[in-house]
């Protein structure tokens, strides 16, 4: 950020502290295409490239491998196998050691890397790759999770349950019960950047990765467990990312570790980037649960209890599976306290790659399903369900435990929906879509309003931790570096405001520098949507550190007490005098003042015991609501989404230009998951949806006509958070919930809002018209 400009001394304000909106610190190099990726890196003399060859069976052994036709083509300078990763194969992130670099032996999905080419040029290696001859002897597979049954058959790490009261003594004596299953789909990240590493080898055991990773310290740690060498060996940078959505949080380990033992073993540096089809077939996606649903209520629409079981399509191996299917558990109650609750999880292995992180983290799955539960109360007494939703909410004082034992105590849903209810016209339009609908034949209107509780931390306490370090130059100017990683949600900025606010100088004098393993050691994943309150905390830890050194210089040398030491902007007041803030560091290093520290932060309260289901798993909750309005053409199945309202809790927000924009991104991003976006397997286990042509992301045109968003102005965090601001990285996307639900009361209106449509995910329109059609025909049946 610095561009040598001098501060003024005489400011009010700094420029570009806290609190300010600032754009993006890559914004104008994005637009510009300035801005440097790993792929636009001048390539070192020499550079080799890899690309993956893939299994054509989904599971089976493999019995015959003849590559010598791969060897043979031009460019080709060596093939990998199994048997060539010199430590240990395995790139499970988990610890449990079941994710092969690459496979041996066995094929466990249509896609799986099974040898990776090293070649003079990308498309040398792109081209050799289909010379392979392979032969298999097929094995039993199954690829869709509605064939197994979540009790009996495999999983693929342990499951959990959490429960609070008696859940099945609830439901049966509740004056009304019912039971049903909902199917909720995955979603492929469609980053812009795929994924992408070089590997640089260096002298004795040493390796410089470039790895597209959301958490360069896991892939410092696999690619050193198979080359076999120790973590201080490898070296892993990213400067940026373009778009991660937790797809890059582990499955960027399998094409870093390829490329540092081919660049270890030929001396060369070596690149290796998938195209979009190898990276969409290769590579985990957002897990697609089925929901499993039985809920005992009274004649108002009050909930009483509930049984959910969560069964999710994990792939051949664990990958993040637990913890996903954990955190859809966790969120299985939405806004909603349940009086008596029980609910599990299953993560079923299945014959697909292995599912991963994604925005969200299972959480908006767990979130759908209590919505699904709230729509069918509420058709089965016969009230809007909004009604159902405030009946059900958490309370602040009472009311107010999770299923996981947690109290609320920083409960706002009631205040953020009815301030959106209101500004958004919710009763009114609901009037005005009643006799639209009545009056239009073939074309019908739907609306909805949905909240969110969205819990912040990692559910796994250790990775509630971050480091920063931070350097000031005796020119006055800042060096920042953390172990956050930058894939345009604006982390960098938001934590170079804090640094600037700190030292208050301008920002432009914090220099942001490149994510590195060098830098900052065992760094957690830029997940959770924690990346500011660790990062920012941690930085705010070590700029206070050398902030506290040089109050600590000034009050001695100046003789005052350390109190009459301000800093204001660009400046220090001590005493009675001011000195520019470049002038005191400089005096600060000829008296020999150390002007580096390493900030820490550990996030405080928090712990959790699985085994039990109990604990503190959330620092805080974020809180926000969408309402969205569509049309739906009942002929076809066709939609718009004409308006969408959001008011989002982002506490006191570091930067609103930033938080809105994210919130903007997590909403189409949920829409679209809820929607357009399908991942389709065919009878012989092969992903088909694979391609830009063939999987649809919403689009610019897609969103909606009339898109308010609003951040609102009066909370804050109710735990010392850095500057008392909210995470808004993830609670955003389950927003899109009310497009779904705005699609479901549409379809609703065609049994004139007399049978739960039981719309399941994504309502493309072809799902969209088949639910049309089955409501017509039950109404046709119960005449």
């Amino acid at each position: 950020m610095n561009k040598h400009a001098t501060p003024n001394l005489r400011a009010e304000k700094i420029t570009g502290g806290v609190a300010t909106d600032q754009r993006h610190d890559s914004g104008h190099k994005h637009v510009s295409g300035t801005a440097v990726y790993i792929d636009d890196m001048p390539e070192p003399a020499g550079t080799l490239h890899g690309c993956l060859g893939l299994s054509a069976a989904t599971h089976a052994t493999i019995t015959s491998m003849d590559l010598s036709a791969v060897r043979a083509a031009p460019g080709v300078v060596d093939v990998l196998t199994a048997s060539d990763v010199p430590g240990e194969n395995d790139i499970s992130p988990t610890g449990r050691h079941d994710e092969p670099v690459l496979a041996d032996g066995k094929v466990q999905f249509y896609g799986q890397p099974i040898f990776c080419v090293i070649a003079e040029t990308r498309e040398q290696a792109r081209r050799a790759t289909r010379l392979a001859k392979v032969e298999y002897e097929d094995l039993p597979f199954v690829t869709d999770i509605g064939e197994l049954d979540p009790r009996k058959d495999r999983l693929v790490t342990p499951p959990l349950t959490l429960k609070r009261g008696d859940a099945a003594a609830a439901i049966k004596a509740a004056p009304r019960r019912l039971k049903g299953q909902m199917r909720v789909g995955g979603q492929e990240h469609f980053y812009l950047e795929g994924h992408i590493a070089m590997a640089v080898p260096g002298e004795d055991e040493d390796v410089t990765i470039y790895s597209s990773t959301q958490h360069p310290s896991e892939v410092q740690h696999m690619v050193s467990h198979a080359l076999g060498v120790p973590s201080n060996a490898i070296t892993v940078e990213i400067r940026r990312m373009g778009g991660g959505f937790g797809g890059k949080e582990t499955q960027g380990n399998q094409f870093a570790a390829l490329a540092a033992i081919a660049a270890k073993k030929h001396h060369r540096a070596v690149k290796i980037r998938p195209d979009r089809d190898d990276d969409m077939i290769a590579t985990g996606k957002r897990h697609d649960f089925l929901v499993d649903y039985e809920v005992g209520f009274d004649d108002e629409g009050n909930i009483l209890g509930v049984d959910f079981m969560f069964a999710a399509r994990c792939g051949f191996s664990s990958d993040l599976s637990g913890p996903v299917t954990d955190r859809a558990l966790f969120h299985c109650d939405n806004t909603y306290f349940w009086p008596a609750v029980h609910a599990q999880s299953a993560p079923l292995y299945t014959n697909t790659v292995s599912n991963t992180a994604f925005r969200g983290f299972g959480g908006p799955q767990g979130m759908v399903g209590a919505e699904r539960v709230i729509d069918e109360v509420a058709f089965a007494v016969g009230k809007d369900p909004l009604e159902i939703r405030k009946k059900n909410f958490y309370g602040t004082s009472d009311r107010n435990v999770t299923p996981y034992h947690q109290t609320v105590e920083d409960n706002i849903i009631q205040r953020i929906v009815a301030e959106l209810e209101q500004s958004a016209g919710y009763a009114r339009r609901r009037r005005e879509i009643s006799a639209f609908n009545a009056n239009s034949r073939f074309i019908k209107r739907g609306l909805a309003l949905t909240p969110v509780k969205f819990g912040i931390s990692f559910t796994a306490t250790h990775y509630n931790q971050a480091g920063a370090l931070v350097h000031v130059y005796t020119d006055g100017s800042v060096h920042l570096n953390h172990g956050g990683t930058e894939m345009g949600q604006g982390l960098y900025i938001k934590v170079a405001q804090v640094v600037a606010e700190e030292f208050q100088i301008d920002l432009d004098q914090v220099k942001i520098t490149a994510t590195t393993t060098g830098k900052v050691p065992n760094t957690s994943a830029t997940a959770a949507s924690s990346g500011s309150d660790l990062n920012g905390m941690a930085a705010q830890n070590g700029a206070r550190q050398i902030k506290d050194r040089l109050t600590n210089f000034a009050a001695e040398k100046y003789q005052v007490p350390r109190d009459q030491v301000l800093f204001l902007p660009n400046r220090v007041r001590i005493g009675n005098q001011e000195i520019a803030f470049a002038d005191l560091v400089k005096q600060a290093y000829m008296a020999r003042i150390q002007l580096s520290a390493a900030g820490f932060y550990k996030t405080p309260k928090i712990h959790w015991n699985r085994d039990k289901g109990e604990g503190r798993p959330f620092y805080y909750f974020a809180y926000g609501a969408s309402c969205s309005e569509v049309s739906v053409d009942t002929l076809t199945g066709e939609y718009m989404v004409e308006r969408t309202d959001i008011l989002h809790d982002t506490g006191r927000s570091l930067n609103r230009a930033i938080d809105i924009g994210q919130i903007e991104g997590g909403f189409i991003q949920g829409m679209g998951w809820l929607t357009t976006e399908e991942l389709w397997w065919d009878d012989k286990g092969r992903l088909r949806t694979h391609a830009p042509s063939t999987y649809k992301i919403p689009l610019a045109s897609d969103r909606p006509k009339i898109f308010n968003v609003t951040l609102a102005d009066w909370p804050e965090a109710s735990e010392p958070t850095v500057h008392r601001s909210k995470a808004v990285g993830e609670p955003p996307f389950p927003l899109g919930m009310s497009v779904l639900h705005a699609l479901s009361d549409a379809v609703a209106s065609v049994a004139d809002h007399k049978i739960c449509p039981r719309l399941d995910a994504p309502a493309t329109p072809e799902r969209v018209l088949m639910t049309i059609e089955r409501l017509k025909n039950e109404v046709k049946a119960s005449a």
